[in-house]
């Protein structure tokens, strides 16, 4: 195994040498700058002007030089070097402004469409092009253009992703706020149509904003300028992570159906699947192929990207049911009216007192009373706490091997930062 150092300092952590602790023992820093500000004129307020080159390559080298001090811990709980949150969204709002000035007639529906996909595209953590960028740097990376363009690429892909999710749960919110199906689900019922109208336009114009943000990714990796061999390992990765994303949310929603095959190591594998490939393993295994990682090392970061989603999912599952919705922007019931079947269900299944709430789950118009007798007993069968532990006991474990992979000081320093903060999140 390569034990190569990086070319940079390898910043982001204190001067005792541990990792920078926030809350809850996450690496997120309190003093969080504000959120991105978002224009909700209309229709075209604060888009990039028009340009003739409709896919500029690259983002202002100016905007992403490597940083001469140590990176600000963000939210994602990732540290971030100067310039890299500003360039991945500049060039956001760039890509997105260039698919819509390529459409030969843009109709009022789809400038409100393509606003949505820029608000959603300001939004959000940043977790997934934030940690290709960092693998990128902590592994020597220099070309930092076309690492901000696969960088922005991976948050198209969650965005697809997710624009598809909420369509197939049938949610009509995001982070407290209405999201492309709510809006166009709204925009109908506004217009005088009906429920069913309502629903057709709302989940068609989701289904059909993934597929615009899933051809924008691909586009950006099929242009990126670097050797030929890196560029068809980048797609290659993509590809992957698009086809085992779509398994595993295929399995999850079969797991609702038949609750007799949510066995442990079926719902892990689906997590791994559905979220691990595409929000962790992809990350660090492009952020290596573009930094010119060996191919052990890459393979070896695809391992741990694919442990470390598991913990964050668990985590998820966890806020899902006992988060603080204003923290989350996450209902703590709507997976309980989805009948998600999650570890933590499945633990709970096994325990007497699950017979007493089993017909409250799953069901679409269940009330906060009945919500409670549910937590209540996740609680008292130590389904919760199985859970916490499984958490716990992964992360260590995860650090241990770490420590002993022989990848680069830096990249092993940004992973158990990730690894912490994915595992004692609160939002």
């Amino acid at each position: 195994m390569p034990t190569r150092e990086p070319s940079v300092p390898c910043w982001g952590q204190g001067s005792d040498g541990a990792i920078p602790r926030g809350p809850a023992g996450s690496t997120i820093a309190e003093d969080l700058a504000p959120e991105p500000a978002r224009s909700t004129s209309h229709p075209d307020a604060d888009r990039p002007p028009r340009t003739t080159n409709h896919e500029p390559h690259g983002a202002p080298m100016s905007a992403v030089s490597p940083t001469t001090g140590p990176p600000e811990a963000h939210r994602s709980g990732i540290p971030v070097t100067d310039g890299d949150v500003e360039a991945i969204d500049q060039r956001l709002k760039e890509v997105l402004a260039a698919t819509a000035h390529r459409l030969p007639t843009m109709t009022r529906p789809l400038v409100d469409l393509f606003d949505g996909l820029e608000a959603m595209a300001l939004d959000g953590k940043k977790v997934r092009p934030l940690l290709l960028m960092r693998t990128f740097r902590d592994l020597g990376g220099v070309d930092v253009a076309s690492a901000v363009e696969a960088a922005c690429a991976s948050e198209l892909l969650h965005l697809a992703l997710l624009a598809h999710d909420d369509v197939i749960d049938g949610d009509l919110y995001r982070r407290g706020a209405p999201n492309i199906y709510g809006r166009f689900h709204t925009d109908a019922l506004d217009r005088g149509g009906t429920p069913q109208q309502a629903e057709t336009w709302g989940k068609a114009s989701a289904i059909l904003a993934g597929d615009i943000l899933l051809s924008a990714a691909q586009g950006l990796l099929a242009r990126l300028d670097v050797p030929e061999d890196r560029r068809r390992a980048v797609l290659d990765i993509y590809d992957e992570a698009i086809l085992r994303s779509a398994s595993g949310e295929h399995t999850d929603v079969w797991l609702t159906l038949d609750a007799k095959e949510n066995t442990t190591s079926t719902i892990l594998e689906m997590m791994k699947d559905k979220t691990a490939a595409y929000s962790f393993e992809l990350p660090v295994r492009i952020g290596a192929v573009l930094a010119g990682a060996e191919s052990e090392l890459a393979a070896s970061l695809a391992h741990i990207g694919g442990d470390l989603g598991a913990i964050y999912q668990l985590r998820d599952d966890l806020l899902g049911v006992f988060g603080d919705e204003s923290r989350t922007g996450k209902s703590v019931v709507s997976d309980l009216r989805e009948g998600k079947q999650t570890l933590l269900v499945a633990y709970a299944r096994s325990h007497a007192g699950w017979s007493d709430v089993e017909e409250y789950f799953g069901d679409p118009g269940l009330r906060p009373e009945d919500a409670e007798r549910i937590r209540a007993v996740l609680n008292s069968s130590g389904a919760r706490d199985r859970v916490e532990k499984l958490i716990e006991d992964s992360g260590r474990s995860l650090e241990v091997r770490l420590a002993d992979s022989g990848l680069p000081g830096c990249l092993r320093e940004t992973l158990t930062g990730m690894i912490r903060y994915s595992a004692s999140r609160i939002s």
